[in-house]
């Protein structure tokens, strides 16, 4: 069975700093591109940042820019997303997503999210 399991969300103040981690299993990620989105409440899911497997190209939503850093250790099979100078607008569940197929508009796999609260 394949999975993506995220864990290291929890309550922070603005300004902290949290490591969230994704890692898979069933299959092997190392040579996919991974992701990670985030839904607020009342909001649409949207992305955050994503890796290529190679890790040399990495991308980010305007909004964390400067704040937030994804990374990848593929001999763990694993994803981290380290966020810092956190605001309340970061609040949200934090999905990791794996692109298996190609398609640079589809991703294959889902973890099943991890919620990280920033309290003003």
């Amino acid at each position: 069975q394949v999975q993506l399991v995220e864990s290291g969300g929890g309550l922070v103040q603005t300004g902290g700093s949290l490591r969230l981690s994704c890692v898979g299993s069933g299959r092997d990620f190392s040579r996919v591109v991974m992701a990670w989105f985030r839904q607020a409440p009342g909001k649409e899911r949207e992305f955050v940042a994503r890796i290529t497997w190679s890790a040399l190209s990495k991308y980010y939503t305007d909004s964390v820019k400067g704040r937030f850093t994804i990374s990848r250790d593929n001999a763990k099979n694993t994803v981290y997303l380290q966020m810092n100078s956190l605001k309340p607008e970061d609040t949200a569940v934090y999905y990791c997503a794996a692109q298996v197929n190609g398609d640079p508009v589809r991703y294959d796999y889902w973890g099943q999210g991890t919620q990280v609260t920033v309290s003003s």
